[in-house]
């Protein structure tokens, strides 16, 4: 088991220090965790009021309305799960070592990068490449 990295609470990674040293993996590591327990806190809540809210409403109107909403919800949600799955990724990147390095070139992700969506797999260069092939290569 690994020793416990002190981080004082206005630890922010920085280009001066080594990449992805045990601060930085632990920020990262933590930053991952209150995101996925913040949109798992969300979801409980959506469940209990989708279940709560099971009511008959008798103008049509009021009623479509109402089950548009729980349809933008539950989107929502189904996007919030699948980011679920990308921060378990990022946590198992981070256990592995591979976290913080880019999955086509290898390079290092920008701190900047990571500290903005930290389940970024790609430097900005090769998300730009990979996105500009997918528009040319997609179907429309």
């Amino acid at each position: 088991m690994k020793a416990e990295v002190f981080l004082s609470d206005d630890y922010r990674p920085a280009d001066d220090e080594p990449f992805m040293n045990e601060r930085q993996l632990e920020y990262f590591r933590r930053k991952l965790v209150n995101w996925k327990a913040e949109l798992q806190d969300e979801n409980r809540h959506t469940i209990e009021g989708l279940q709560d809210g099971t009511r008959n409403i008798p103008d049509i109107t009021d009623r479509a309305s109402e089950e548009t909403d729980r349809a933008l919800e539950l989107r929502t949600r189904d996007r919030q799960r699948k980011l679920v799955t990308k921060i378990d990724a990022a946590l198992r990147r981070i256990e592995e070592g591979e976290y913080g390095y880019c999955e086509k070139t290898g390079e290092p992700i920008s701190l900047k990068r990571l500290d903005a969506r930290p389940i970024a797999t790609m430097t900005l260069e090769a998300q730009e490449r990979h996105e500009r092939r997918e528009k040319v290569h997609r179907d429309d």
